[in-house]
């Protein structure tokens, strides 16, 4: 039976993941700061889920806790990073900029770089991580948000050009939602909102198959390509 640890396993994208992880005979490794959800989740399953409550942002804590956990679930084959945020912020209040930057990049990094390490000693191992449609150009809505996304989108890729110099079997995914019905799709007038269901197949189908990049659902990736071929000139005044 294959091993797996969620990180940010409590709502959204990564509770479905750990439920379709645990379908697909993996033991499931679930983290998050909400311990009450991650006690649901497990009250449904229980000789699938194992529960750490961590907070990425508190990294020496963080990585003793992944420590702990793998130990519990016997071994590590697979981690997710779904753990993120990001709000509104035209006024550009500090507070949620320093939140962003602290969870998606200081506690991505950390978490990244342990799994990867794992990963490498192991000698095999797939690191899959959430990012962010939004992380392909700025947004003056959330520009905290969108560069963090473009952070964690080439750090990704760097790992990924690590792994290959390795010539071993240790695989990196970048998972590049559009907007999804979760707690994370903030603001008007959405559209192409996604059902977390859908959305999670489609990513467990990249994780399968060892997608290096994978946008989800798929007609997001429509959207990659315009966003990433309107002229500085234009995108600037929209």
């Amino acid at each position: 039976m294959k091993k797996a640890i969620i990180i940010g396993a409590s709502s959204g994208i990564g509770k479905e993941l750990a439920k379709m992880l645990a379908a697909n005979n993996y033991t499931v490794g679930l983290t998050g700061r909400r311990t009450e959800l991650l006690n649901d989740l497990k009250n449904e399953n229980p000789d699938a889920y194992f529960i750490k409550s961590l907070d990425v942002t508190d990294t020496k804590i963080s990585v003793e806790k992944l420590e702990d956990l793998t130990k519990e679930i016997g071994g590590l084959d697979l981690l997710i990073i779904s753990s993120g945020t990001g709000d509104i912020n035209e006024k550009l209040d500090f507070e949620i900029e320093n939140r962003t930057i602290h969870t998606n990049v200081i506690g991505f990094t950390c978490i990244a770089d342990w799994a990867f390490n794992y990963f490498e000693n192991q000698k095999s191992g797939h690191l899959v991580a959430i990012s962010s449609i939004g992380g392909l150009r700025g947004s003056r809505q959330a520009p905290a948000y969108n560069a963090t996304k473009a952070y964690q989108i080439n750090y990704l890729e760097g790992l990924r050009q690590k792994a290959d110099k390795l010539k071993q079997p240790v695989f990196v995914t970048d998972i590049r939602p559009g907007l999804v019905n979760t707690a994370m799709a903030k603001g008007e007038g959405l559209f192409w909102v996604m059902p977390v269901e859908k959305t999670v197949k489609q990513i467990y189908k990249a994780i399968i198959n060892k997608k290096k990049v994978a946008y989800v659902t798929k007609r997001w990736l429509i959207i990659a390509l315009i966003l990433k071929r309107i002229p500085r000139l234009i995108y600037d005044k929209m």
